[in-house]
């Protein structure tokens, strides 16, 4: 491309596919602002950074983490997901033995009862905003409930994960945003560990704090340190991909009345829907990576210390790997694993971040007719990692 694309620009945040189609056509590992990173938009590439975890290190991302103005330690500068090997087997072999499907089990009753109660309080034929009304209210139960915190402090879980995963595009100059999360961090990073210290004292009986404390592998436990940097990472990972995969479907429906029948009471088709969604419109549109020395990549010669976005939503669009790639379609019959990483870092939070998809579309189209879209333009937040709606107003026409 003859100009350097800006992945923060209106015209980007209001549709980038058309973007990310040329990025692909033309310049498939190129660099984009903010920041010079090198975007590479071919699913072919992106699956090859992520096979190559040590030319392509997610632990060096520090710098792009812990800004200058930060002032101190980014708890996700040591979450799970940007250690290295061989550090990172230890932590990852340490964390899956307490976030495993049977904890996934446990936690759909939950799931339904909380969706019963967010449906149910839905108002009929008028306008509602379904990411504050019922979108971002199943998630920060469950969260609450794998985290055993008080339910009053629910309503800051998205206020600090917004902050957190904001950090990289928060401008150099804008002193009054730095000092909001530099609070954020200081106020979860010791509310987090005052409830190690509580778990220690008193374990509870199923919240995953008191499942991280007990685990250990080879004589090894978790550090402090590492507790609070996995629940950062879950926090955020499993608060914004799963209220934003809500968002979508809810749009994607609105836009789309025809699937409401063909879909409900269809658990397979329910399934393969949540997947195309995942495909079409995943809520994680980035990743980053660091080169550790210089290398070449789609052509593309980078140099040592290059920060490299994957932009897994044009890879997932890719029409080499996905004919007809631009057209949603869930009976294509594919699993968009790449919308949850890929290797070494795929999510271990994607089965409950499906199952919370699976019960909330279940329990939403055995409830409602159809949704309409209650506003003229969507309006998207900014993010270089996720894509989203900043509210979503629909109305619920009842069955």
């Amino acid at each position: 491309m003859s100009q350097r694309l800006n992945l923060l620009s209106p015209e980007f945040r209001e549709n980038p596919y058309p973007f990310y189609s040329r990025l692909r056509r033309e310049s498939p590992v190129c660099q984009v602002d903010p920041h010079g990173f090198w975007a590479v938009s071919r699913y072919e590439d992106i699956v090859t950074v992520f096979k190559d975890p040590e030319l392509f290190s997610s632990s060096e991302m520090k710098i792009a983490t812990q800004p200058p103005w930060l002032g101190r330690r980014n708890p996700v500068s040591e979450a799970l997901n940007l250690a290295a090997p061989p550090q990172h087997a230890r932590l990852r072999g340490l964390v899956s033995r307490a976030f495993t499907q049977s904890m996934v089990g446990r936690m759909e009753p939950f799931a339904r009862e909380v969706t019963s109660r967010l449906v149910d309080a839905l108002p009929r034929g008028e306008p509602v905003d379904f990411l504050s009304g019922f979108a971002l209210g199943l998630p920060t139960n469950i969260m609450g409930l794998m985290m055993g915190v008080d339910p009053s402090l629910q309503k800051e879980f998205k206020r600090w994960s917004d902050d957190i995963s904001g950090v990289v595009v928060v401008a150099p100059d804008d002193v009054a945003r730095q000092a909001e999360v530099r609070k954020t961090l200081d106020d979860m990073e010791s509310y987090i560990l005052a409830l190690i210290s509580r778990r220690r004292a008193s374990p509870g009986t199923e919240d995953l704090v008191t499942d991280l404390l007990r685990v250990q592998e080879n004589g090894e436990r978790l550090t402090d340190a590492e507790v609070v940097s996995f629940l950062v990472l879950l926090l955020v990972a499993g608060l914004e991909t799963t209220t934003y995969l809500l968002s979508h479907m809810a749009l994607i429906l609105a836009r789309n009345p025809e699937w409401f029948e063909r879909l409900r009471g269809n658990e397979a088709l329910i399934k393969s829907f949540i997947e195309e969604v995942l495909r079409y419109e995943p809520p994680n549109h980035a990743q980053m990576r660091v080169t550790t020395r210089e290398t070449t990549l789609g052509g593309v010669k980078l140099p040592a210390g290059a920060m490299v976005l994957l932009l897994l939503a044009s890879g997932l669009r890719d029409e080499k790997s996905f004919p007809d790639a631009e057209r949603f379609d869930p009976e294509r019959g594919v699993q968009a694993n790449l919308a949850f990483g890929h290797g070494i870092h795929f999510c271990l939070g994607a089965p409950l971040a499906r199952m919370e998809a699976r019960v909330a579309l279940g329990k939403l189209l055995g409830s409602f007719r159809r949704f309409e879209l209650a506003t003229d333009r969507v309006q998207w937040i900014q993010s270089l990692f996720f894509r989203a709606p900043e509210s979503l107003p629909l109305r619920f026409i009842p069955l």
